[in-house]
């Protein structure tokens, strides 16, 4: 159920071949414990122009959406081991970043719930 999808600049997937980041934010994701193991979905969203800063370094941005549930210390932990494993993945990226949104269970649908 959870989501990560992540914007990024178009240089990042010249770096690392975009199944490996993938693979990398998912296993990060899963060694939580927080998610059913093939729960989790990742998506990269790779942009030629952009502008972070007023400059055009690279940047990585994970917006992580999950269901409501998890203590404040558990998403925590999760957007700091993602973070860490970019950063050892990335070390000359100036920019990584996340955040963690919460699903409300009353207003989440998917179509195995219809």
């Amino acid at each position: 159920m959870p989501h990560f999808v992540m914007d990024c600049s178009e240089n990042i997937i010249r770096l690392k071949s975009p199944k490996e980041i993938i693979q990398k934010v998912y296993n990060t994701a899963e060694s939580t414990g927080l998610f059913a193991k093939g729960d989790i979905k990742v998506r990269i969203n790779p942009f030629e122009h952009y502008i972070v800063g007023n400059t055009d370094d690279d940047f990585i941005h994970i917006f992580g959406n999950i269901m409501e549930g998890r203590t404040v210390a558990q998403k925590k932990n999760l957007s700091e081991k993602i973070v860490r494993e970019l950063k050892s993945m990335f070390p000359d990226v100036p920019i990584i970043s996340i955040n963690i949104r919460d699903f409300e269970k009353a207003t989440y649908c998917n179509k195995s719930m219809e």
